[in-house]
């Protein structure tokens, strides 16, 4: 075990010195996610909302196709939206392939059924009798749109928090339309996969402390948000 040993002082000698390569990686990691989350959030939280709160034909049909989605294999997200961003594909000639606009697409496509289905689902879990009692005492459809949004307030928070993590942590996409490019788009997942193939460990130990890191940061706010909700 004493390679291990050494590259945990390496790993931490990386970090404490803030190696170009690891933070690159790191950053890379955190730009993505955080522009993938604010575009699935712009779009899954107004649609999960609608599907839970309102009733129209086809609804359970777009339930399941949304449900269905978060066991969506990443690599084939990825896959899916490389054969659209490659330079053959219909949105070639944006040169999106091996970008982080690139990754943004597939990172998204990952994050939106987490959100819209997970939504739905905290719109459908609110007691009834409170929306009964509303309705009794004379409430507008946007006071009651409202209140059932303050309601599950901390539930959402959750909800962004979940994909955050399902998407920081993520490896398919990110290589496939990222390309692993150094000081470009290397994630930290993606470089942590090529420096242990390489028998390179130390900044693979590096990128793994932070992602227990942000994992640890990730079920904090989660319970947070739990016994908030619960309150």
């Amino acid at each position: 075990m004493g390679y291990f040993s050494e590259g945990m002082q390496k790993a931490i000698d990386l970090l404490l010195h803030m190696d170009d390569a690891t933070f690159s990686a790191i950053e890379a990691t955190l730009t993505s996610t955080c522009c993938a989350l604010l575009i699935a959030m712009a779009l899954g939280l107004p649609l999960g909302f609608l599907l839970g709160y309102t009733n129209f034909p086809g609804k359970k049909f777009l339930r399941l196709i949304s449900d269905t989605l978060l066991a969506f294999p990443t690599v084939l997200i990825g896959l899916i939206v490389y054969v659209f961003i490659t330079y053959r594909g219909p949105l070639g000639q944006f040169g999106l392939l091996f970008t982080l606009p690139g990754m943004v697409i597939g990172q998204t496509i990952l994050a939106l059924p987490i959100i819209v289905s997970w939504t739905a689902q905290a719109v459908e879990n609110l007691d009834v009798r409170c929306r009964e009692t509303l309705l009794t005492l004379g409430a507008s459809s946007t006071q009651l749109a409202l209140h059932t949004i303050r309601e599950i307030r901390y539930h959402l928070g959750m909800v962004c928090v979940t994909a955050f993590g399902r998407v920081v942590t993520e490896v398919g996409v990110a290589m496939m339309l990222g390309g692993n490019i150094r000081y470009s788009t290397r994630t930290m997942t993606t470089a942590i996969s090529l420096e242990t193939s390489k028998g390179e460990f130390a900044q693979g130990i590096a990128l793994g402390l932070v992602l227990l890191l942000i994992a640890f940061l990730v079920n904090f706010l989660m319970s947070w948000f739990r016994q908030k909700g619960r309150a």
